[in-house]
């Protein structure tokens, strides 16, 4: 098993991701809004002139989703695909990211027939 992590900086995609996992038979994602640490450390009222030419050159994105799914071995392609195909990949600045990680021991887990 692995758990799948995906940040989608562009939140106007969340739906047609969503809709695309269950046309994919993927079910079950816990949705958590989020925020970068350069927006954090740009956003503030004590801007420093790095933040300021920072801004002006490339508008920092004010949310993203943290997507995470426990999927089985064989699900992560599919995952992976779909974030290619239909959301167009994250190969292009401000995109996002996305990764598995192992997972060792679940309890909660409902393993879909």
């Amino acid at each position: 098993m692995k758990l799948l992590v995906y940040v989608l900086n562009q939140v106007e995609l969340l739906d047609k991701f969503i809709k695309a996992l269950k046309e994919a038979g993927i079910k079950g994602a816990t949705i958590i809004p989020s925020s970068g640490m350069a927006s954090r450390l740009f956003g503030s009222d004590d801007q420093n002139l790095i933040g300021s030419l920072r801004m002006i050159f490339d508008q920092p994105r004010k949310e993203s989703n943290v997507i995470m799914m426990a999927l089985e071995d064989e699900q992560v392609d599919t995952v992976f695909d779909i974030v290619d195909v239909v959301l167009g990949g994250v190969d292009k600045p401000n995109t996002g990211i996305l990764f598995t990680v192992p997972i060792d021991r679940i309890k909660g887990y409902k393993k879909r027939v």
